[in-house]
């Protein structure tokens, strides 16, 4: 399988591993298929509503560790809408693309900044326009 040297470099040198204590937000997705599973961890600012931090947890292949830390990166500085509007495909351009069998890592690292936006959301008891609330059973349902 060819990866981007992207994909290569954010799996050698993942960005931002780890936890945030008492994360504004955290979404944990996961896939029992491939068995990658994602946990993304959002600090935001309460009155400016921009994320000063995001960290990530993923278990599973490659690509699912290279999306998880490219996601992050994108989201880092952004305000939650626009945190909202990084998808998967926006993920993958930033990656230099993933082969094909590899493209639902990049849905995995959308549905969990979504699964993250979303609990930050219910704890402070705010709307999100344009969020849906997550899957969030980790089964083996597509």
């Amino acid at each position: 399988m060819n990866y981007s040297e992207k994909v290569m470099d954010h799996f050698n040198n993942p960005r931002n591993v780890g936890e945030i204590e008492n994360a504004s937000g955290v979404g944990t997705v996961g896939n029992a298929k491939c068995g990658d599973i994602m946990r993304i961890y959002l600090d935001i600012d309460e009155d400016t509503k921009i994320v000063k931090d995001c960290k990530f947890k993923t278990f599973g292949c490659g690509a699912a560790v290279a999306t998880s830390s490219m996601a992050t990166e994108l989201v880092k500085g952004k305000t939650i809408y626009e945190a909202l509007e990084v998808t998967n495909k926006a993920v993958m351009e930033a990656l230099d693309g993933l082969p094909p069998v590899k493209v639902h890592c990049s849905l995995l690292a959308e549905e969990a900044i979504h699964a993250a936006l979303w609990d930050y959301a219910e704890k402070h008891h705010i709307t999100i326009e344009g969020l849906k609330k997550p899957k969030t059973d980790i089964s083996d349902e597509d």
